[in-house]
């Protein structure tokens, strides 16, 4: 019997956001395509009636990653401007965000493959960190320079923060003081 169109859909939906999740968590490399669709509920086999090949889905599940990071720089209600960027930061810098990077920032979790990977997937993460420094500096006050500026400099302060507090590991007294000493940098602090 075949799928009707929503089947198809909602199976791809669900290839995704498996996707996007294990290779979060474990890399680019770290992840098969069974172990996708297992992770899916589907067979192997299935894979090429959704993608024409795992660099695609990369593509793909990055893209959906970033969507749902950049999400929180949305103005919403009455919270806008620094209550963004609070909200942000603190979310950014937060214990969740380094123990589940399935669900974190891909920027922190396979920013560095990336660039290996290349092609579509470099593509995405360029648009993808576009969105978040056009976010970062519109909540700061615009498009203007100085804000585009102060935004890469904030995004690329806690990308290396969370990526140093993984590396060191949960036992060592490195990965707090990393994180409070980007918490009291001036320019952060003034933020929060």
């Amino acid at each position: 019997m075949r799928k009707s169109r929503e089947d198809t859909a909602e199976s791809r939906r669900r290839i995704l956001k498996e996707a996007s999740r294990l290779y979060r968590e474990k890399g680019f490399d770290g992840v098969s395509v069974a172990d996708i669709m297992q992770a899916a509920g589907m067979t192997h086999g299935g894979f090429y009636r959704h993608f024409p090949s795992k660099e695609a889905l990369i593509a793909e599940a990055m893209a959906e990653a970033f969507a749902d990071r950049t999400a929180p720089l949305t103005p919403q209600g009455d919270v806008s401007g620094t209550g963004l960027i609070r909200g942000y930061i603190e979310m950014y810098l937060s214990q969740s965000h380094l123990d589940r990077p399935g669900m974190g920032c891909p920027i922190a979790s396979v920013g560095s493959e990336a660039g290996h990977v290349g092609g579509s997937v470099s593509e995405v993460f360029n648009t993808g960190i576009q969105r978040v420094v056009e976010g970062i500096a519109a909540a700061l006050g615009g498009p203007r320079e100085e804000h585009r500026a102060e935004a890469v400099r904030l995004l690329a302060t806690l990308v290396g923060a969370v990526v140093i507090s993984r590396a060191v590991g949960t036992g060592s007294g490195l990965r707090a003081e990393v994180l409070d000493a980007v918490r009291k940098d001036t320019e952060i602090a003034r933020l929060l």
